[in-house]
């Protein structure tokens, strides 16, 4: 009788099944020991509530979320969990609703106040488990709230501490990559959230996969593991037993765009090799056409298994749903290249990580460099040359040119990293394995012989340690190669910062060269010895810019009697009047220095300042409201090097007869 309420009805019909199931679900798993089947349950009901706008029941289940995590020592996890949280609250002074609140975090009024306590939990979560990188993006948004909205400058500072702690951090301490396994549960004997479904875990440091499997097999005690890592048939999948499907799988290197063809560093690279990942492969060797006995490379094809899941790892939960898979085959040359690609990499990795330590053991350098030199070992990329350096091979595939020249550039390439990891291992090897290093050596020189001859010869870029404050590691020396030989120089350098900000602009360094030449003689009149302590004890104290007329007064009283009658000696050579005739200190100043209105504030007591002078002329010059700010000590000699050549200027102007010349000084520069 009422159509128009049919599509409400459905919906409604809808979201009650759904919340049913999902609450069903979650009430089975109440019961059991698995943590794992209560975080997926838990996730299925946060998504809902979000999904149907319920923000109460919404943030109810994340903090049940938290607390699961919690227990497991996943920090990570939890932090991830009540970042979700923060994505509700703005930066502003609004009032809290209730559904917004949670029982932890009560003293908390506006959602100003919740989300920086929100924020400040999550990167104590983010530092327990490692994920540096997460808390620095959350260090500088708080940072840039207390430096431009609240004006915090105290909170913002220890916020900058933290924040380079976690820089730190990420450059000096070791991060073990995490092994990433695909687990599939066949069957009808699984919950419906599981049933034949595929999912990628996230193991957990230096979880070996015998362990990773061994745990997921005591939580279904029933269930029967299948040795094969390829799909199961629709019989298994049908089937009312349960089969659960465990192999490792390989993420896939994602790099930011803010660090593609640039120079980075290993301990950067490396943590993008294992998070932020969302493309996981899995590799199996299969044999094509005729088989060399003596050379399994030339027929050795790859089926490679590509897994997309729905969210990037790590996130809300160590595991997530398989959404896509894909199937490609890797020719015997493609793999080739690769294994080289691998293998250089490895090198060079091995040798960054021995120079920074030297309580390294020497055997995996060992093992590694004389598997590759020595052809009695594993042959090398001898069976490369063997399989695909032919003319057979170069008739029969001439599409595949130009991917033989690219192995053979990796070859070429080799040859330096080879040299580079033999001359560390002769300076780290015992006198007992000198005999082993010193056969390791000629065969890295027939080695080397041969294929610059074949392959030509390569070389990696020297540094210029004089653009460069940092020590550049090999590792980013052969990147930055392969990017562009060409713009090392420019790109390899640590970038200039600019001048920081302050009242007074920087002078350039040539017109300060020309001012000390000019006026040498000058300033050595003005007491070059007594100058030179005091810039010293300036230096020493780190004072303040700018200090009030009266601060120290009677500490310097001694130093400034002693430089009068200096000053008053040089003032009669000079045929110059007294200070009140000359150009104010405003005047002269005013022309480079930026003024600040509405304040009155005096330099401190110069050299040419004392006790003897007239009281009435101090307090005149102390009244005036000066606008002068100074950036430092230095800035004091500066301007007074701005007088002394206004002093030669009217020098230059005064007839030699009127003024007595000044004795000529030697300089020395």
């Amino acid at each position: 009788q009422r159509p128009q309420m049919a599509p409400l009805v459905q919906h409604f019909v809808s979201l009650v099944k759904g919340l049913l199931e999902r609450l069903l679900d979650y009430r089975a798993v109440m019961g059991d020991d698995s943590r794992n089947n209560r975080m997926s349950c838990t996730v299925n009901l946060l998504n809902f509530y979000k999904d149907i706008n319920r923000e109460g029941m919404y943030i109810r289940y994340l903090y049940k979320l938290r607390d699961l995590h919690l227990d497991c020592e996943n920090y990570t996890e939890a932090a991830y969990t009540l970042l979700l949280h923060t994505r509700l609250l703005k930066w502003c002074e609004d009032q809290c609703s209730p559904q917004l609140m949670p029982s932890d975090f009560r003293s908390s009024q506006t959602q100003r106040q919740l989300k920086e306590s929100l924020y400040d939990t999550i990167i104590g979560y983010f530092d327990k488990g490692k994920m540096w990188e997460e808390a620095i993006s959350l260090c500088k948004e708080l940072a840039e709230q207390y430096e431009l909205e609240v004006f915090d400058y105290e909170l913002l500072s220890q916020s900058l501490r933290q924040q380079a702690r976690f820089y730190e951090n990420i450059m000096k301490i070791l991060r073990p990559k995490p092994d990433y396994f695909a687990v599939g549960y066949y069957g009808q004997g699984f919950p419906p959230f599981l049933r034949n479904r595929v999912f990628i875990h996230r193991g957990k440091e230096y979880e070996r996969r015998e362990d990773f499997q061994s745990q997921l097999m005591s939580q279904f005690p029933s269930a029967l593991r299948l040795q094969s890592t390829s799909l199961p048939g629709d019989d298994i999948c049908n089937s009312p037993l349960q089969y659960i499907q465990c192999f490792t799988v390989q993420p896939v290197l994602e790099i930011p765009p803010r660090l593609k063809n640039k120079p980075v560093p290993e301990q950067i690279i490396n943590f993008y090799k294992s998070n932020y990942v969302q493309r996981f492969h899995y590799s199996r060797p299969v044999r094509k056409g005729s088989v060399d006995p003596n050379n399994e490379f030339s027929s050795m094809w790859i089926e490679r298994t590509t897994f997309f899941t729905a969210y990037k790892l790590p996130g809300i939960l160590r595991w997530f749903e398989v959404t896509n898979m894909t199937h490609s085959t890797i020719s015997p040359l493609e793999n080739a290249i690769e294994t080289m690609e691998m293998t250089n990499e490895k090198i060079l990795t091995l040798i960054n990580q021995y120079q920074g330590d030297d309580s390294l053991p020497i055997n995996p350098l060992s093992m590694l460099l004389n598997g590759i030199v020595d052809p009695a070992v594993m042959g090398g990329f001898a069976k490369y040359e063997k399989a695909f350096f032919t003319e057979e091979y170069t008739q029969q595939h001439p599409e595949d040119r130009e991917k033989m020249s690219r192995l053979k550039d990796l070859i070429a390439w080799q040859i330096p990293l080879l040299g580079a990891g033999i001359r560390l291992h002769g300076k780290r090897v015992m006198d007992d394995l000198r005999p082993f290093h010193d056969r390791m050596e000629e065969c890295f020189k027939q080695l080397k012989t041969k294929v610059e001859k074949e392959y030509g010869a390569r070389e990696l870029p020297e540094v210029d340690e004089r653009r460069s404050s940092r020590p550049r590691s090999m590792l980013r020396s052969y990147r930055q190669s392969l990017i562009s030989i060409s713009s090392l120089g420019s790109e390899c350098s640590t970038p200039t910062k600019p001048h920081p900000e302050s009242f007074m602009p920087p002078e350039s360094p040539a017109p300060r060269v020309q001012l000390r030449r000019e006026d040498a003689g000058m300033l050595a009149e003005e007491g070059g010895e007594g100058e030179v302590k005091l810039r010293k004890s300036k230096k020493r104290k780190k004072r303040s810019s700018v200090i009030f007329i009266g601060e120290e007064r009677e500490r310097q009283s001694t130093l400034n009697t002693k430089r009068l009658s200096k000053k008053q000696e040089f003032r009669s050579d000079t045929n110059l009047s007294e200070p009140s005739d000359t150009p104010s200190l405003h005047s002269i100043n005013s022309r480079s220095l930026p003024t600040i209105t509405g304040l009155s504030l005096a330099v401190l007591p110069g050299p040419e300042l004392d006790e003897g002078v007239d009281t009435s002329q101090r307090s005149r010059r102390d009244s005036k409201s000066l606008s002068v700010c100074v950036s430092d000590r230095t800035a004091d000699r500066r301007s007074k090097g701005v007088i002394n050549l206004l002093f030669k200027s009217k020098l230059s102007s005064k007839s030699s007869e009127e003024a007595k010349p000044a004795p000529e000084q030697p300089t020395h520069f």
